[in-house]
């Protein structure tokens, strides 16, 4: 009986110590980036290698958005969240990873001027979506398409305030939308409205100017950021 005591005992301080570490997260992201503004945020595949169009791709849009005052954020990781933060770190904004502890550990890349990391998935997603004026999408798998969907379910049930969506990659992007058109609206599990929640566009320079459309010319440049740029949580 006493053994049975102790697990429950063991179990609640666990789970107590989990809830400090959910806590400790939250706190220490809005410390560091409470002041990053205006951002955009950059998803796309871990496994897009250097040599790929997309990366290239993603290179120049985070370049662009970096130069018109965005910091740009990234998962930190190699792939796409790599390109989005090499093409932002030779610009005018900082450039942010907010890393994640895995099981088989993602490596961050060597271009983050602000290093968060993060033990708990729905943390570092709340954290890109509380920090984000913008969400730029690229091609990636599983992990991806869930950062997408929940960004497009808070938006449509107006628990996030409206933000641009851009998806890059046409011909990637198309099936999905057929599927999107064809069948989850014909059969009423979204409004058509809802397909207006994002964009679909390819050129680096429009979508940088559907950013800026979207706000009309709201968005103010972000204070230069001094000093030493690189902090690890």
């Amino acid at each position: 009986m006493l053994a049975d005591h102790e697990r429950a005992t063991a179990k609640k301080a666990r789970a107590s110590w989990q809830m400090f570490t959910i806590m400790a997260e939250f706190i220490e992201a809005t410390e560091y980036l409470s002041e990053i503004r205006p951002a955009v945020s950059i998803y796309g595949s871990a496994r897009i290698k250097p040599k790929s169009p997309f990366y290239k791709l993603t290179m120049t849009i985070a370049r662009k958005f970096s130069d018109a005052g965005f910091a740009v954020i990234s998962g930190g990781g190699p792939g796409i969240m790599e390109a989005a933060n090499k093409g932002a770190h030779g610009g005018a904004s900082p450039t942010v990873g907010l890393n994640i502890e895995l099981p088989h550990e993602q490596k961050g890349n060597q271009y983050q001027d602000i290093s968060l990391r993060f033990r708990h998935f729905f943390t570092r997603k709340v954290t890109f979506v509380k920090n984000s004026d913008a969400f730029i999408i690229l091609p990636g798998g599983f992990g991806t398409l869930d950062e997408l969907s929940e960004v497009l379910t808070l938006i449509q049930t107006q628990k996030s305030r409206a933000v641009p969506i851009v998806l890059v990659g046409s011909e990637f992007w198309k099936g999905l939308l057929d599927w999107v058109k064809t069948m989850m609206l014909p059969m009423g599990l979204i409004s058509e409205s809802d397909l207006d929640l994002f964009q679909v566009i390819d050129d680096p320079d429009a979508i940088l100017k559907a950013v800026f459309d979207f706000y009309d010319g709201r968005i103010e440049e972000p204070e230069p950021v001094t000093g030493e740029k690189m902090f690890y949580l």
